[in-house]
């Protein structure tokens, strides 16, 4: 069977154009075009290596700067100081941030389909719920009694939205997403099999006969999503014990990520895929933490700090450091570390090699 063109497939992906150079530029805020075929329009995106002239593509990364010169696109976003090495035939838009600009372009050719407002007549929705008329609610979702759920929000097949809960505007949930004991804030997405606000885990251990036993505490928090929040698939978000489990306006938490009751957010923090943050450690804003990090409980992260993968944070860190290992150390230290280590493996070897 022949497959459609790999960049943005119809059969998944709306498409709009053909659009002007000169929309585009406006768009992106690139340059004023200064070029033949500056007047032209293009009908889609593509990659570099792929592109044709009726295709607009980008450079962001000097690495592929050999295939910017062999393009065939017929425009190119890219930064001021690759301009020169544009094709001749080929009209560059250029712009401080190249990546910035494919973004606003790809949504300009691919945007989002609007939701489609109704109830699906499999939902079981409760008489009480409150749903603006512009809503989107597929087949099978549960909604339950006392939800709110605000204008131009879609929701996906066999989604829950549980009692109480709020949903603000423009927001996406998705497939097999639930939630409960949760205040949500406006343009928020909730990709496929994300929890939201179940149970955190917390115990007391009682002793009956010399055997621990373990007696669940009751989780009496929610959680709080500000506007702007991602959050990606099968990702898990406790309510709080006591104190709420808040995230922070534009954060963006990736597939397979586990925040624990009242791990608290800040502003515009990034957390990489298989995370885990124990509970009731803070994030101040702009916080990055990359893939398989593990944060214990009741820490303070510093704004604008980074954690890299894998690490094993068991410490406060400050605003700014950057730190990595298990357990995590500033990066400079860690490097140093690393370096003895492997000049001693070698002298080992020298001393057994003479010996």
């Amino acid at each position: 069977m022949a497959l459609a063109d790999s960049v943005g497939d119809p059969r998944f992906f709306a498409r709009s154009g053909p659009h002007s150079l000169a929309t585009i530029a406006t768009l992106i805020g690139a340059e004023p075009l200064d070029h033949p075929a500056a007047s032209q329009a293009v009908t889609g995106i593509a990659p570099l290596q792929t592109a044709g002239p009726d295709d607009i593509s980008f450079l962001d990364n000097k690495r592929y700067a050999p295939l910017l010169e062999q393009t065939r696109a017929g425009a190119v976003i890219v930064a001021p100081a690759m301009r020169p090495r544009v094709p001749p035939d080929c009209v560059a838009l250029v712009t401080p941030e190249p990546y910035v600009g494919w973004a606003r372009v790809a949504a300009l050719f691919h945007p989002e389909p609007p939701p489609n407002p109704g109830i699906h007549p499999s939902a079981l929705v409760a008489a009480d719920a409150e749903i603006d008329s512009s809503v989107e609610i597929g087949p099978f979702v549960v909604v339950q009694s006392g939800a709110r759920i605000g204008a131009h929000t879609a929701i996906a097949p066999f989604a829950l939205i549980g009692r109480g809960v709020v949903l603000g505007q423009h927001c996406r949930i998705g497939a097999h997403v639930s939630i409960s004991h949760a205040v949500i804030g406006d343009r928020v997405r909730l990709y496929p099999g994300v929890r939201v606000g179940q149970d955190g885990f917390g115990f007391a251990i009682t002793k009956s006969g010399g055997i621990p036993n373990f007696l669940s505490v009751p989780q009496l928090g929610r959680v709080l999503i500000d506007d702007d929040v991602e959050v990606g698939a099968n990702t898990t978000i406790d309510r709080g014990s006591a104190h709420d489990t808040r995230i922070g306006a534009g954060s963006r938490i990736d597939n397979l990520v586990m925040l624990a009751h009242n791990v608290q957010l800040g502003r515009c923090c990034v957390i990489v895929s298989q995370s885990g943050i124990s509970g009731s450690t803070v994030l101040e804003d702009f916080v990055q933490i990359g893939a398989q990090a593990g944060l214990t409980g009741h820490l303070r992260i510093g704004a604008k700090a980074r954690i890299g993968a894998q690490a094993g944070v068991m410490s406060d860190v400050d605003a700014g450091a950057a730190v990595v290992g298990s357990p995590a150390m500033p990066i400079k230290e860690f490097f140093r570390n690393v370096a003895v280590l492997r000049r001693l493996a070698r002298k080992g070897g020298a001393d057994k090699s003479g010996g």
